[in-house]
C-alpha cells in the first residue's frame, strides 16, 4: 500500500563503483548521466502509465471536490450517508493530491527523490487514508444495515455522524503510527549518495524479521479481509430486505384489477381530483421509500465493489513480499514490476471512480455535477447553483408543475390509487 512497495532498483554497477578506493568526478559524472539517459527516462510504456496517472490525478480531485461541494452547499442532501459520502471524498483527495504525485515519481525513476521526513510523512498518510476508507464504508454499511434490517434498535443522527467520522480519523491516524516509525531513507549506491538522490529507497526497517510478517498479516487482516467480509454480510441482508420484501399477490392484483381511466371513474363514483384513502397514500408513500432506499444500496454495493477489487492486487502483493518474502530475488523483474506499478495504479484509480458511480446512480449527485459543469462548459444548459432552493421557489416551481399537467395526473393517480384499494384490506 506504501509507495515503497515495488522492488528495489537492481542496476549493473560498473567496476569502480562497489570498490572502496575513489572515484573520479568525470566518472561519476557520466555514470549519472548513463543512468538518466539509458535507465530512468521513461520508457515508450511509462508515458502511458504517466498519461494514465494525471488523468485519475485530474478526475479524483475535481470529482471528490464537487462531492463535497454538494452536500456541503445543499441542506437537503446532508443525510447521515452523505456525510460519510463526504469523509471518504476527503480521504481520496488527501491521498490524491499529496501521495499520488510521489508514488508516480517512485514507480517511474525507482528513487525515493523527497529525503528522510517525507520518507515517514507520504506513507503514513497513505496508510492513514486507506483505514479512513475502510471504516467509513464500514460505517456506512453499518447504518444502513440498522436503517433497514433493525429500524427500531438504533436511530442514526447527523451528530452521531459528524461524532463517528471524528472517531474515525483519530482512531486512523493512532493506529498507523508504526508505519511512519519504521520507514527509513538510504541509498543503494552509497558511493553517489552526495552528489545525487537517484537511487535512493524509501523502505521498512525493523529490528527482527518476524516483526514485518506480524504487522503485515494483522494489516491485511484488519484494513482488508475483515472488513470485507462483515460488509458483504451486511449487505447481503440489506439485499434480501429490500428486494424479498413485497406484499404477496399485490403485483399481479394491480394488473389483474386494472382498467382505463373511464371506466374507474364509472365504476367506483368518484371524483379523480378527490383525495385518495389514507391506506392507499401510505403504501404509496412505503413504495417511494423502497425504491429511493433500493437505488441508495446499489450505489453502496457498487462502490464497495470497487474498492475491494481496486485494493485486492495490492493488498495480496504486499503480503506475498512483506510476509512470504518473495520478490527479493524475482528472474522475471520487469513483469514484477510492472504487476505493482499497475496495482499502484488502481489504488488511485478508487479514488477517480467513486465520483463517478455517484453520478451514474445518484440522481441528485448528478443533478448537482451537472449544475457545477454547466457554470464552466458551454452547451451544457443554463449555469445551475449548487445551493438548493429555497422553499418558497420550490413550492412555486410544484404548483406550475402540477398545473401544467394537473388532468394527466389526477386521472393517473387516480387509477393506481383505486386499484391499490383493491388489495389492501
Amino acid at each position: 500500500m506504501e509507495p515503497s512497495a515495488t522492488p528495489g532498483p537492481q542496476v549493473g554497477v560498473p567496476t569502480g563503483i562497489g570498490d572502496t578506493s575513489p572515484v573520479p568526478p568525470d566518472y561519476e559524472d557520466e555514470f549519472l548521466s548513463y543512468l538518466w539517459r539509458d535507465y530512468l527516462y521513461p520508457k515508450q510504456y511509462e508515458w502511458v502509465l504517466i498519461a494514465a496517472y494525471v488523468a485519475v490525478f485530474l478526475v479524483a480531485l475535481v470529482g471528490n471536490t464537487l462531492v463535497c461541494l454538494a452536500v456541503w452547499r445543499n441542506h437537503h442532501m446532508r443525510t447521515v450517508t452523505n456525510y460519510f459520502i463526504v469523509n471518504l471524498s476527503l480521504a481520496d483527495v488527501l491521498v490524491t493530491a499529496i501521495c499520488l504525485p510521489a508514488s508516480l515519481l517512485v514507480d517511474i525513476t525507482e528513487s525515493w527523490l523527497f529525503g528522510h521526513a517525507l520518507c515517514k510523512v507520504i506513507p503514513y498518510l497513505q496508510a492513514v487514508s486507506v483505514s479512513v476508507a475502510v471504516l467509513t464504508l464500514s460505517f456506512i454499511a453499518l447504518d444502513r444495515w440498522y436503517a433497514i434490517c433493525h429500524p427500531l434498535l438504533f436511530k442514526s443522527t447527523a451528530r452521531r455522524a459528524r461524532g463517528s467520522i471524528l472517531g474515525i480519523w483519530a482512531v486512523s491516524l493512532a493506529v498507523m503510527v508504526p508505519q511512519a516509525a519504521v520507514m527509513e531513507c538510504s541509498s543503494v549506491l552509497p558511493e553517489l549518495a552526495n552528489r545525487t538522490r537517484l537511487f535512493s529507497v524509501c523502505d521498512e526497517r525493523w529490528a527482527d524479521d518476524l516483526y514485518p510478517k506480524i504487522y503485515h498479516s494483522c494489516f491485511f487482516v484488519v484494513t482488508y479481509l475483515a472488513p470485507l467480509g462483515l460488509m458483504a454480510m451486511a449487505y447481503f441482508q440489506i439485499f434480501r430486505k429490500l428486494w424479498g420484501r413485497q406484499i404477496p399477490g399485490t403485483t399481479s392484483a394491480l394488473v389483474r384489477n386494472w382498467k382505463r381511466p373511464s371506466d374507474q371513474l364509472e365504476d367506483q363514483g368518484r371524483d379523480p381530483g378527490a383525495e385518495p384513502p389514507p391506506r392507499a397514500r401510505a403504501f404509496l408513500a412505503e413504495m417511494k421509500q423502497m425504491r429511493a432506499r433500493r437505488k441508495t444500496a446499489k450505489m453502496l454495493m457498487v462502490v464497495l465493489l470497487v474498492f475491494a477489487l481496486c485494493y485486492l492486487p495490492i493488498s495480496v502483493l504486499n503480503v506475498l513480499k512483506r510476509v512470504f518474502g518473495m520478490f527479493h530475488q524475482a528472474s522475471d523483474r520487469e513483469a514484477v514490476y510492472a504487476c505493482f506499478t499497475f496495482s499502484h495504479w488502481l489504488v488511485y484509480a478508487n479514488s477517480a471512480a467513486n465520483p463517478i458511480i455517484y453520478n451514474f446512480l445518484s440522481g441528485k449527485f448528478r443533478e448537482q455535477f451537472k449544475a457545477a459543469f454547466s457554470c464552466c462548459l458551454p452547451g451544457l444548459g443554463p449555469c445551475g447553483s449548487l445551493k438548493a432552493p429555497s422553499p418558497r421557489s420550490s413550492a412555486s416551481h410544484k404548483s406550475l408543475s402540477l398545473q401544467s399537467r394537473c388532468s394527466v395526473s389526477k386521472v393517473s393517480e387516480h387509477v393506481v390509487l383505486t386499484s391499490v384499494t383493491t388489495v389492501l384490506p
